[in-house]
């Protein structure tokens, strides 16, 4: 909502309540109760000291359900963060980097994290289309998952493009049973 109002240039409308990096228990009710869909990231954690989230996965479940992809200095070197609203747990394949990562290496990165409570089967399909299937394995139909999970950042504006690329081959793939070309574990290797 708060990119809307600013994409249209009437930022200026918003109360400021909700221009807070965090709101106050009373202002998420509310929202929750015009319609849970406004729930989306409001139970992300805080930001620690110089945090910055580096993308984001949005899903299209009922509450909006977020991940936040974050980093931040750590000495000499940038460590990577990756957190939702219930505390998950998550394995990720590196978790410092001496420089700022590539899209290449990324990409990599995000295909190889591992959210530790997932079926290992959702895993084969690399960690941004685990959620899709999940959900179509827990029955979810295949036409609601088309755009279900979608992947935005400020600082890979190609990051969209690719998963939205990837999302829709794997509906393809998945529409026709032609699946051997998802397998993370064969199709990525440590990128440099």
């Amino acid at each position: 909502m708060i990119r809307d109002f600013y994409r249209s240039g009437n930022l200026e409308l918003l109360c400021d309540e909700l221009l807070l990096d965090t709101l106050d228990e009373g202002a998420r009710r509310s929202l929750g109760l015009i319609h849970p869909s406004f729930m989306g990231g409001e139970y992300l954690p805080n930001y620690a000291r110089h945090e910055v989230e580096i993308a984001r996965i949005e899903l299209e479940s009922t509450t909006n359900d977020v991940i936040s992809i974050r980093a931040r200095p750590r000495g000499e070197r940038i460590e990577y963060t990756v957190c939702d609203e219930y505390q998950s747990e998550f394995a990720l394949p590196q978790s410092t980097s001496s420089h700022p990562l590539s899209l290449r290496k990324f990409i990599w990165f995000l295909d190889n994290v591992e959210h530790r409570e997932s079926e290992e089967s959702w895993n084969r399909f690399g960690f941004v289309l685990s959620y899709n299937q999940c959900n179509l394995e827990c029955g979810c139909p295949l036409g609601e998952l088309q755009n279900f999970t979608r992947v935005t950042s400020d600082f890979y504006p190609d990051l969209t493009l690719h998963y939205a690329q990837t999302i829709a081959e794997w509906h393809h793939f998945r529409r026709s049973n032609a699946l051997p070309k998802f397998d993370i574990s064969e199709s990525w290797t440590n990128p440099r």
